[in-house]
């Protein structure tokens, strides 16, 4: 009777001997099998994406070298989409044995990769109206499914590398870009590359060299210019019109490993000297000399995350990012940033150029911080957390740059902005016959304005957190930007200090300015209304109470009775049209009056007015003013009006 040792070994020889039978019959049949799967591949290509796939000569040298010549792989009706003349590879063999794919070197020889897109289609419409048409599985474990890509994508990287006289080529409705690798070499882990880059406008040699491992799953590259020139970013100026370039990037990983169930990838990049133009993001370029993203992801099995040990750093600021989002019993998106305290002067030099130009010469003294928490349930969706927290320390503005926030305190000169055309001057001031002080405006219309536009004005210092959150709520579940959260002292900074242009550079500048202008007590609450009631559009060419109360009624601002400030707190966010809010008999309509209905029913509840000041609204409005011509004339005017009534403060 055979002992357990006596079995052990028995199995173990069975074993052998059933591996030595596969490793002959798979060297036997090995082209036969190879040619095989060539025809599997074809016939699922063909099936699925309409596309045919060809090699002329495939075999096998030894176990585990590859050789194939004349690869193509050609969508149906459509251009050429991969074309290699000779390919040459190894691959893992006990990797193979166990359905993996893992190459160990790649030499390729001239070839090509093109995307194009005409008015025909394009020659990758297949697959992506394949992926589209997969539906999604909303239950698949995130960090599985990720490190199961990723190891699969790393293993198709060989750890040697040689090729010569590829190209990959864009042809966007002739918007054309052309990838030239002269070199594109991996030895040793080392990785050296010569990429000419030729679009309709330049020509641009870039190389990538650096450390690259990718069975360790580790690399470290470093992306510059050969002559040391920046590096302009193809296609997008034509595409988008987004003008960008850069001088390096640094792009390091370190770490790229599943534990406890979590996947987790870790390390560095950073950009010097990155310059981009957008119409929507700065009338000018924006310049960021040096920036620093060191990241943490973690992906768990119903969550992704950029965890909080990641951090930022944009010149000498630096900030902790926190992303997440959860799709567990509710689906879940999360957003926490912290700025650890720093000098303000610090902060003020290093804005980005261009992005800022109304800092530039802003002196400051003092320290700050700031925290953000935002975070919001897709099932819970009027309950967002939104806090927003400056913590200041002998915070003091010293020196004004290019807007001088003092001038609000003294008698300037404004000009509107319609459509990128400065209008009219308007003196703001007493030499102006038609200033209002605060002393001379109708309170009834002091408190329909601020009940309509910002009821908290008097008590907040420049944002509503709340108004905030609501306004982020409303956007998110409508998809579109149908709410703005803009206080009286966000339209004061944006229409007096800043121009009026919709770029991602002046909402920025309008929030540090707000915040400065309330928290420094550079002008009082009363004065910022009083600049405000006497600048703002109130119809067509028609700027501060002064003019428009002789506009609509021929009377001063003082004189305005309850109708007619209700009248004119509800013309605020589209004052052009205001013609439209009458019928033809010069009556309001019905959607006006309830507009006004609703005022008058929100300031009594908030004992603004009495029972007795509504007395006699049921009296038909009567415009006695030059507006009479516009509502004789209105549909004469008609189009220019709608495609200008829009609202005046909203971003």
């Amino acid at each position: 009777m055979r002992t357990k040792k006596q079995n052990f070994f028995l199995f173990l020889k069975l074993v052998l001997l059933v591996v030595l039978l596969g490793v002959i019959l798979f060297f036997a049949f090995r082209n036969t099998i190879l040619e095989s799967a060539i025809t599997k591949i074809d016939n699922k290509l063909n099936r699925e994406y309409q596309c045919r796939f060809q090699v002329k000569r495939a075999k096998f040298h030894g176990l585990s070298d590859l050789e194939f010549e004349e690869i193509t792989l050609i969508p149906k009706k459509a251009d050429t989409l991969v074309s290699i003349e000779n390919l040459k590879t190894t691959v893992n063999f006990w990797e193979l044995l166990l359905g993996n794919i893992q190459l160990g070197k790649l030499e390729i020889n001239k070839g090509f990769i093109q995307l194009v897109k005409n008015k025909n289609g394009s020659n990758f419409d297949a697959f992506i109206k394949h992926k589209s048409n997969e539906k999604s599985n909303d239950q698949a474990n995130y960090a599985k499914l990720a490190y199961r890509i990723l190891s699969k994508t790393l293993n198709l990287i060989p750890t040697n590398m040689n090729v010569k006289g590829f190209a990959f080529k864009m042809d966007d409705m002739g918007n054309k870009v052309l990838f030239d690798f002269k070199q594109l070499a991996l030895e040793n882990k080392k990785l050296n590359s010569l990429i000419n880059v030729t679009s309709d406008d330049f020509t641009q040699d870039w190389n990538i060299t650096g450390f690259a491992d990718p069975r360790d799953r580790k690399a470290d590259l470093n992306f510059s210019s050969s002559k040391n020139d920046s590096i302009r970013i193809p296609y997008l100026e034509k595409k988008i019109n987004l003008k960008t370039s850069f001088k390096t990037i640094h792009f390091n990983l370190e770490n790229l490993e599943m534990s406890g169930g979590e996947l987790h990838i870790g390390g560095y990049t950073s950009i010097k000297n990155l310059k981009v133009n957008h119409a929507k993001i700065a009338k000018n370029d924006v310049i960021i000399k040096n920036a620093r993203f060191d990241y943490q992801f973690v992906l768990g099995s119903r969550f992704i995350a950029l965890d909080s040990t990641s951090s930022v750093q944009i010149n000498a600021i630096k900030c902790k990012p926190y992303i997440a989002y959860t799709n567990d019993t509710d689906k879940i998106y999360a957003l926490k940033l912290s700025i650890p305290k720093m000098k303000a002067q610090d902060f003020i030099t290093s804005l980005p150029n261009g992005l800022f130009d109304h800092f530039t010469g802003m002196e400051a003294q003092g320290n700050f911080g700031y925290t953000l928490n935002f975070e919001f349930n897709k099932s819970k969706p009027d309950n967002v957390v939104f806090e927003s927290t400056l913590k200041p320390e002998n915070l003091k503005i010293t020196k004004y740059g290019e807007a001088n926030l003092n001038k609000i305190n003294s008698e300037f000169t404004y000009r509107a902005i319609d459509k990128g055309v400065e209008q009219r001057p308007i003196v703001v001031g007493s030499s102006n016959a038609n200033f209002t002080p605060m002393s001379e405006i109708s309170l009834y219309l002091q408190k329909c304005v601020l009940t309509s536009e910002d009821p908290s004005f008097f008590n907040h210092r420049g944002f509503i957190n709340e108004a905030f959150k609501q306004s982020i709520a409303k956007n998110i579940k409508t998809k579109k930007f149908s709410r703005g959260a803009s206080t009286i002292s966000m339209q004061l900074v944006k229409n007096v200090f800043l121009t009026r242009e919709k770029t991602l550079s002046r909402k920025l500048e309008e929030i540090l300015l707000v915040y400065i202008l309330e928290n420094n007590k550079i002008a009082t609450k009363e004065r910022m209304l009083e600049v405000y009631f006497n600048i703002i559009e109130w119809g067509p060419n028609v700027y501060g109470i002064g003019e428009a109360s002789h506009f609509y009624f021929q009377k001063r601002p003082s004189d305005l009775n309850l109708k007619e400030c209700l009248f004119l707190a509800t013309i605020i966010p589209k004052p052009k049209g205001f013609m439209y809010r009458f019928d033809s008999e010069n009556k309001l309509k019905s959607f006006a009056n309830q507009q006004e209905n609703f005022l008058t029913r929100l300031m009594l509840r908030r004992n603004l007015i009495t029972a007795i000041d509504t007395v006699g609204q049921n009296t038909p409005m009567v415009i006695s003013g030059s507006a009479q011509f516009f509502l004789k004339n209105k549909t004469v005017i008609k189009t220019e009006v709608d495609t200008t009534a829009k609202d005046n403060f909203n971003f």
